[in-house]
């Protein structure tokens, strides 16, 4: 019972805090989004790495990073990423070495304030629609050409289950093939814990470890290589996620 009252006082106060920080940094982002890509997007990133950087830590939930020094500078990468919680987006976005984009709904778009931050972090994306999944890719690549990384979760949607991963899709094995580009398996920790899934208005705090693993070249592969390079990338998290837990 007193779990439960303070696990919803704990998310109106996380929440509380995150609105009225936004609001006072919405002005600038409002500013970065008229910049020309990718400075839009760069500029957004860094003043958005700076409020998690106060925000994470006022809610009891700092982010430790580990594996930085993976990121070969100048490198464009395809990074991957595990989705347990609401607040993955934004703690992988802003922990993510240099501007980064991630698909994001395409109703994410049409909310107020919160449309300025998405289209700056993200490339919008109607998954029932074969066009719009078809111009996410386009999108993707040119971000990539532009010098962004392209942040993404292989299971799709958030991890609900009792297994540490969700099977894996195959767009972002296919993006990094086609783009020949190495590909950063990530594992991130604890955010289950502290969002648990199924609980509305509910959460508690907890450290965050986001640990990013050896990158994995595609030099050479072909779409004939994606399931075995699909199959390799998900052991190696697997196996890294349950050691880490």
């Amino acid at each position: 019972m007193l779990k439960n009252i303070f696990g919803r006082l704990f998310a109106l106060y996380g929440l509380l805090l995150f609105a009225v920080t936004m609001l006072i940094l919405f002005i600038p982002f409002w500013i970065f989004s008229f910049f020309p890509a990718p400075w839009d997007t760069r500029c957004f990133v860094g003043v958005g790495r700076i409020w998690m950087k106060i925000y994470m830590p006022l809610i009891g939930c700092p982010i430790r990073r580990k594996g930085l020094q993976h990121f070969a500078p100048g490198q464009v990468y395809v990074v991957v990423c595990n989705h347990n919680s609401l607040i993955d987006v934004p703690v992988t976005t802003v922990s993510t070495p240099t501007a980064n984009k991630t698909l994001a709904k395409a109703s994410m778009g049409k909310i107020p304030l919160f449309n300025v931050l998405y289209k700056m972090g993200g490339i919008l994306v109607d998954r029932s629609s074969e066009a719009s999944r078809k111009q996410s890719v386009v999108e993707m690549k040119e971000a990539m050409h532009l010098g962004l990384h392209i942040l993404l979760y292989p299971e799709g949607t958030r991890n609900r289950t009792a297994e540490p991963l969700k099977q894996f899709y195959d767009g972002a094995f296919a993006l990094a093939i086609d783009e020949q580009v190495p590909l950063i398996p990530s594992v991130l920790f604890h955010t289950k814990k502290i969002v648990p899934a199924g609980k509305t208005l509910y959460a508690v705090p907890h450290h965050i470890d986001y640990h990013f693993l050896e990158p994995i070249p595609t030099k050479g592969m072909t779409r004939e290589d994606l399931p075995a390079l699909k199959e390799k990338v998900f052991r190696i998290m697997y196996d890294y996620y349950v050691a880490g837990e």
